[in-house]
């Protein structure tokens, strides 16, 4: 527990959460640009390329092939940052989740209002009539011919609902995030480095009055921060919860 951390909880009545990749480290999802993360590693084209929309659209099989062995993620459990999150909404003090992770570890953990700036591994939808499949369906298409997953209805191209580079976010969530932090009167950035736009900017939408930035590396925030915890996310905000929902 953090004492510092908890008085600024006890007071706020209005906390929206503003979280990256080392929300879900401590679930067992690696960081991909920590030292060991998916971009520090050699593949016969760089991460960024394999994970492009360009790519998707011209190496489609070996997109999909790429996509299963490293973004899908199994066993991952929330953490006790998720879980006390999901605790604080219930007690009406946690507003939102903002969160650039597409693991949806926060609904697992409870969260209801949670807006997924990069999307989720966990929807997947057909480019050609927007028919909806579990992440299951991309993974049961590695036996299948080219790999590639398609739909059962039309046989259109079944995508996830994954933001990919060269992609714009989605404007209904964009928005959403902004009204959410707009009216904030605390802000919590975890587990992010702040170097991701266009979501990292969304912090110059806040206006509340306690800024508190987790994180186990400086961010560009500290300077204008309240309160800065360089430690783990679910250390500094699990308190006294441990891993208890």
């Amino acid at each position: 527990m953090v004492p510092a951390l908890e008085a600024i909880l006890a007071k706020s009545k209005n906390l929206v959460f503003f979280g990256g990749a080392g929300v879900s480290t401590e679930s067992g999802i690696p960081d991909f640009r920590s030292v060991d993360g998916l971009y520090h590693q050699k593949f016969r084209y760089p991460p960024e390329v394999m994970l492009s929309h360009s790519f998707y659209e011209s190496h489609t099989a070996e997109f999909f092939d790429f996509y299963r062995s490293k973004l899908i993620v199994h066993g991952a459990r929330p953490n006790a940052a998720h879980l006390r999150l999901a605790k604080l909404e219930r007690q009406g003090v946690c507003r939102a989740v903002v969160t650039q992770n597409i693991d949806g570890l926060h609904q697992a953990a409870g969260s209801r209002t949670v807006f997924e700036l990069h999307g989720s591994t966990l929807r997947n939808y057909c480019t050609r009539c927007g028919k909806f499949y579990p992440v299951a369906f991309i993974e049961q298409a590695a036996g299948q011919g080219d790999g590639i997953p398609r739909c059962t209805e039309c046989g259109g191209i079944v995508k996830p609902d994954v933001v990919l580079y060269e992609e714009g976010l989605d404007e209904q969530t964009l928005e959403d995030a902004v009204r959410a932090i707009s009216a904030a009167d605390t802000l919590i950035v975890g587990g992010t480095s702040l170097a991701v736009y266009p979501a990292a900017g969304l912090l110059r939408y806040f206006r509340g009055d306690e800024l508190v930035v987790i994180n186990k590396q400086p961010t560009p925030a500290d300077h204008s921060a309240t309160l800065v915890l360089n430690q783990p996310i679910g250390q500094a905000l699990g308190g006294e919860e441990g891993g208890q929902p």
